[in-house]
């Protein structure tokens, strides 16, 4: 994808908030540099021709990879947030750090972006939790270790799952989304928070899980923005990133996820549409997604999109991609991923997190969905001239409480 859109950022990352007093850019570089030899491979770079290779980098340097950026009080915390996630990288950097502060004097944020190209979700949480983390194993759920015997019917599993994928790519073909805004270039970054343990209770009481009540208040937050907004929604479908990493894989490097399109249930109306006792629209559209993720979750659906990924041929991947990012198949990137109970940078604690997923050109935005500690806490990364950008966060929240109301017992 970066061969075919030069002029598209392909990248990726999240941000860290901490409280405490930030360091000097050059203890931060020692810091960084010293936890790099836990990660290997972000010192690495590609070699070779037809079998390239990753191999240590002798010509690596800190200074080009973590960077500082200076708010010039409270007022201007925005734009130096601004700044972090707009800068380039440096020529030939695969990943960069940026330390942001001057804001307040007893908090700060630290601001990772990678290309996606070279790093997914999963292994940026993994990532993280090197870093700033207590080095909690990651959540994730991931097939069991295969077995030889099983293979004719994983063989069979994963041609399914292939067809069924690509057959969900053409039945849009010919559909051309209109532009909704004229976009800037400049990525803004808007968050939001509920307890973890909200969600996952809402979750629970109808058989799911909080990635989808997440699923499902996005759908909420997604339907009033329309009207609030005025932009039309005929359809919003989100593209679901899946790890389909083995468990003797590399962990905390490479791009080993898949990518699947779910159609959220935005124009679910307000009232029960044929007395049948569905329940309230909040509760239909978590039925909704339930109804699709249940089957992402299942053993053999993990075990045929690790098969796809470990074995499909390169070209027929290539096309598949290029079709499920297209904005004529999906229109928003919708992530979620755990990544720590608890992190610090010296004697300074985290204190808040945010996912800055890849915004696919001709998408909406994307939103993140990341578990540290006791919340969970949203995060929509858009252009900054999306329409009402900056009231997607509390509209998701609100979406959360009228779940939470509607399965809180009688």
């Amino acid at each position: 994808m970066e061969r075919r859109r030069p002029d598209v950022r392909w990248d990726a990352g999240g941000v860290a908030y901490l409280s405490g007093p930030p360091p000097a850019l050059s203890d931060l570089r020692a810091y960084v540099g010293f936890r790099l030899g836990g990660l290997p491979l972000h010192t690495s770079r590609v070699e070779g021709g037809r079998r390239p290779r990753w191999q240590p980098d002798a010509e690596f340097d800190i200074e080009q990879h973590v960077h500082e950026v200076v708010a010039d009080g409270p007022a201007a915390w925005d734009s130096a947030l601004h700044t972090a996630l707009n800068a380039p990288f440096a020529p030939g950097a695969l990943w960069g750090v940026w330390l942001v502060h001057g804001h307040e004097p007893d908090a700060y944020a630290v601001c990772y972006r990678f290309r996606h190209a070279c790093q997914d979700g999963s292994a940026a949480a993994m990532t993280f939790r090197a870093m700033l983390g207590e080095g909690e194993p990651s959540a994730r759920p991931v097939p069991g270790r295969s077995r030889r015997a099983g293979v004719p019917r994983r063989v069979g599993a994963a041609v399914g799952l292939a067809t069924k994928f690509v057959a969900g790519t053409l039945a849009v073909r010919g559909h051309r989304p209109d532009a909704v805004f004229t976009p800037s270039g400049e990525r803004r970054l808007w968050r939001g928070r509920v307890p973890a343990d909200t969600l996952r209770r809402i979750g629970a009481a109808r058989g799911g899980s909080a990635h989808d009540v997440h699923l499902a208040a996005l759908a909420g937050a997604l339907s009033v923005w329309s009207a609030r907004s005025g932009v039309p929604l005929p359809r919003v479908t989100a593209l679901l990133p899946i790890d389909a990493r083995r468990p003797d894989e590399d962990q905390t490097w490479g791009n080993r996820c898949f990518a699947v399109p779910l159609e959220l249930p935005v124009r679910t109306g307000s009232e029960d549409p044929d007395g049948t006792g569905a329940g309230p629209a909040s509760l239909r559209r978590l039925d909704h997604v339930m109804a699709t993720t249940r089957k992402l979750r299942g053993e053999s659906w993990r075990q045929g999109i690790q098969d796809l990924v470990r074995f499909m041929p390169g070209r027929p991947t290539e096309w598949y991609l290029r079709r499920v990012l297209s904005p004529r198949v999906t229109n928003v990137m919708a992530t979620s991923m755990p990544l720590a109970e608890k992190g610090s940078l010296g004697e300074t604690q985290v204190t808040g997190t945010a996912l800055l997923p890849l915004v696919v050109p001709g998408h909406l935005f994307g939103v993140g969905l990341s578990f540290f500690g006791d919340w969970a806490e949203v995060s929509f990364v858009a252009d900054g001239a999306l329409p009402l950008g900056e009231s997607l966060p509390e509209l998701w929240e609100q979406a959360v409480g009228e779940l939470e109301e509607n399965t809180a017992p009688v």
